[in-house]
Parts: structure tokens; C-alpha cells; sequence
């Protein structure tokens, strides 16, 4: 489980699109205030999710073999091969125009309620699914399991806090890096894109599948 969350966590944080509209937010006025509001609207999504699963299973994996057991692999399995389906469509369409969403215009229009609903918007839901169903097979019967779901969340939302922080206590040098990291996004967003879901789908699908038929 830990492994499954350590990488579903670092795909999550590495998103780009998420991560190019909370750089668009901290370029706008008062874009620190608006970034913490983000912050706080996404994390409270990753916690609504955690505090479903938990109260849904008590804290106590399905037992093996069972239906509910069978059940949650089959639905990581179809996860994995949506992400491996998407990054296929998405490497064919790479190259193509795309259209700016005419959100994004207004984002120096923004409140900080509109920024924490905007995260809400952009969690990539397919792998908060994923980590929803991985938690499911959690046994949280100690301190160290839960600090492992915290520990999830942090890493969920470790680049948007590493910018806030820097935009914060050191705002020219973030001005800088917050620029050359928006241009290089705006350059290397498929490939980024592509390679997560790949690296997530392939993951899943495989270890699922293996589960299943062993």
C-alpha cells in the first residue's frame, strides 16, 4: 500500500495542468493569499476522499479473495487502463492546438474562495481514485498507518506548498522560477502528461491484474 500511495502521490503533485493554473494564481495580485486558499481547498478534497474510504471500511482491508476484495482490484485494474488509454489519445493529439480555457483569463479576478473551488476543479480525479481504492486495503490499526495518509496528502500537495513557501519568504527569486517553470511546462506539458500516465497505468493495471489472477 505504501509504495502504491508513494507513487500515486508523486503523480498527483506532478500534474501539469493543475500545476500551471496555481503558478497562473501566484503571478496574479495577491497571488500568495489566493495560492494558500488552493492549497487549503485541495487538501480538503484529498481528507474528504481519505475520511469516506476510512469510515466506509472501518479502517479494515477486505478480506482476500472476497467479493469486496476482488472488487477494489478490478476497479484499480480499469483505472490503470484508463490512464494508458488517455496517454495513447493524448501522444496522437500531441502537436495540435489547443485552446486556452477562458477560466484562465480570469484568474487575477479570482477570490480566494474561487482559487480553493478551482483546486476542487483541477484534482485529477482518476488518480485520487486510485489512491481512494488503494486505501481501502489499508489496515489502520496504529499511529503509523494514519501518519501514512497524512504523509500521502503532503506529497499530494508538496509542489504547490514548495511554491508557496518560496513565493512567500523569497518573492523575487520565485518570480523568476515561477516564469521559467510556466514556460517549461507550457513546452513539456503532454510529455509530462504521457509519461504519468503511463509509468501510473502501467503500474496499476499490471499489479492489479497480478493480484486478480494469482
Amino acid at each position: 500500500m505504501v509504495l502504491d500511495l508513494l507513487l500515486i502521490g508523486l503523480g498527483i503533485t506532478l500534474e501539469p495542468f493543475p500545476l500551471i493554473a496555481f503558478l497562473l494564481i501566484l503571478s496574479s495580485e495577491k497571488g500568495t493569499r489566493k495560492g494558500l486558499a488552493f492549497i487549503l481547498g485541495w487538501l480538503a478534497c484529498l481528507v474528504v476522499v481519505i475520511a469516506a474510504v476510512v469510515a466506509l471500511t472501518g479502517g479494515k482491508p477486505p478480506q482476500p479473495s472476497t467479493a469486496p476484495s476482488t472488487a477494489v482490484l478490478a476497479f484499480k485494474l480499469a483505472l490503470g487502463v484508463v490512464l494508458i488509454f488517455y496517454a495513447v489519445r493524448r501522444e496522437r493529439r500531441r502537436g495540435r492546438p489547443r485552446k486556452t480555457p477562458a477560466w484562465m483569463a480570469r484568474l487575477d479576478r479570482f477570490s480566494a474562495w474561487s482559487a480553493a473551488g478551482l483546486a476542487a476543479f483541477l484534482q485529477p480525479w482518476t488518480l485520487v481514485a486510485a489512491g481512494a481504492a488503494t486505501i481501502t486495503q489499508a489496515r489502520l490499526s496504529s499511529v503509523a498507518e494514519y501518519l501514512v495518509l497524512v504523509l500521502f496528502c503532503l506529497l499530494a500537495t508538496s509542489s504547490f506548498l514548495y511554491l508557496e513557501l518560496s513565493a512567500a519568504f523569497r518573492p523575487v527569486s520565485a518570480e523568476a522560477r515561477i516564469r521559467a517553470l510556466r514556460n517549461w511546462l507550457d513546452t513539456h506539458q503532454d510529455q509530462v502528461i504521457i509519461l504519468i500516465s503511463l509509468l501510473l497505468g502501467f503500474w496499476l493495471a499490471g499489479k492489479s491484474l497480478y493480484l486478480l489472477v494469482t
